[in-house]
């Protein structure tokens, strides 16, 4: 499967992802339901290592290593941090915010991963923002 139909299946996974949370915590606080649902991924993640015959330690200390403990850095601060909004707000207004990570992490890959910066991609950037400020703001 090329990457359009992993990032559907993720788009699935994604949009199930808020109202499960935002239920759940109603009753279970929102660090007790990132634990469980987060271990879930671990599992599932280290299933899949297994299944497809890749080590793991030899890659601790790679030259890339250290983008991989930011990335879990930074993934641990927006998960618990999105928990902790879906626990508190309404879904209809934490996930637009929240998806303001596409617009951000876009201009990221064109300021320092050298990925082109053209109209089209300005035009999708901008209409990203309007929509989301469109469904976010009350």
């Amino acid at each position: 499967m090329n990457y359009i139909g992993w990032a559907v299946i993720a788009l699935i996974g994604y949009t199930a992802l808020p109202p499960l949370v935002s239920t759940a915590t109603q009753d279970i606080p929102d660090t007790v339901a990132a634990v469980v649902a987060n271990t879930m991924l671990v599992i599932a993640a280290l299933a899949v290592t297994i299944y497809e015959g890749e080590q793991i330690v030899p890659y601790l200390t790679s030259e890339k290593a250290p983008y991989m403990y930011g990335a879990g850095v930074s993934l641990a601060i927006g998960i618990l941090a999105y928990y902790r909004a879906l626990s508190t707000g309404p879904v209809s207004i934490v996930v637009p915010i929240f998806g303001l990570f596409i617009a951000t992490s876009s201009l990221i890959g064109i300021m320092f991963l050298d990925e082109p910066f053209t109209a089209r991609k300005v035009a999708g950037i901008g209409f990203a923002l309007a929509a989301i400020y469109l469904t976010a703001v009350e």
